[in-house]
């Protein structure tokens, strides 16, 4: 891969993003309302019960870390789309940027973004309420790294469906995500489901990493075992959605569906 592309590919949505204060609503005003909703949500479980007192760190520190997947399948669903917004894509395809180097780039990207977001999630929790993941530890690093990996891969599944079927499936860029926010155990195991999705969600890696986080949360040594099992659902998860993405992109050239946003 080429740098110099994968770079280019980069200083091109900077500019797009500093150029478009709307697209700023995803990295500051979203994440923001979100610590809002789930963090004084748990102040106000802390307050009718002393036992409750420590639904404020579940809810903030898990929405912090969807945070996390959140913005990692932004970064390259949004970015994709980005093109086929402006009618661009048929520019990217006639370039000599491989998909391979456009994707390195927007995710590369989605790491500025992400850095971003997150400065802006500790800020207003440590304003707020008082709390930062720095609490944690470093036990955050493992766990926020799985979430960006399912993140890339939900991303992909993504990009492949709108490729295939047109503007039409870009609701799942965002419908999909509160989707796994749902059955993920986010703010609470997942076996507190109804019986037949907790069995689903039971096999998701997502869930198995916000497991993991709230073990670290009530005082336990990092579960090594349940990251494992992540690690492995997440990778497999990742390989299944890069061969259905390339399918699809290779169906979406085939058909000439890019006359759709040409």
């Amino acid at each position: 891969m080429n740098r110099t592309r994968i770079a280019a590919v980069m200083r091109r949505h900077w500019i797009v993003l500093r150029r478009s204060p709307h697209r700023w609503f995803e990295i500051s005003f979203w994440p923001v309302m979100d610590v809002l909703l789930w963090g004084s949500l748990g102040v106000f479980i802390a307050q009718q019960d002393d036992s409750s007192r420590a639904a404020t760190p579940y809810l903030l520190a898990g929405i912090m870390l969807f945070w996390v997947f959140t913005q990692s399948q932004f970064s390259i669903a949004l970015g994709v789309n980005e093109e086929t917004w402006t009618r661009n894509i048929l520019n990217v395809f006639t370039t000599p940027v491989t998909e391979a180097e456009y994707i390195t780039g927007i995710a590369l990207f989605g790491f500025l973004k992400l850095a971003l977001c997150m400065t802006t999630l500790t800020i207003t929790t440590i304003a707020f309420f008082g709390f930062s993941l720095s609490e944690i530890g470093w036990s955050v690093v493992p766990i926020a790294a799985l979430l960006v990996l399912n993140g890339w891969a939900l991303a992909l599944l993504v990009v492949g469906l709108v490729l295939r079927f047109g503007q039409s499936a870009e609701i799942l860029i965002w419908g999909l995500n509160y989707v796994l926010l749902a059955v993920s155990g986010v703010f609470f195991p997942a076996d507190a489901l109804p019986p037949a999705i907790a069995r689903v969600a039971s096999v998701l890696p997502t869930t198995k990493a916000f497991a993991a986080l709230r073990a670290v949360l009530d005082g336990q040594p990092l579960p090594w075992a349940t990251l494992a099992a992540s690690l492995v659902g997440s990778l497999v998860f990742l390989a299944a959605a890069f061969i259905w993405a390339r399918w699809l992109l290779a169906t979406f050239r085939r058909r000439g569906f890019i006359t759709r946003y040409s």
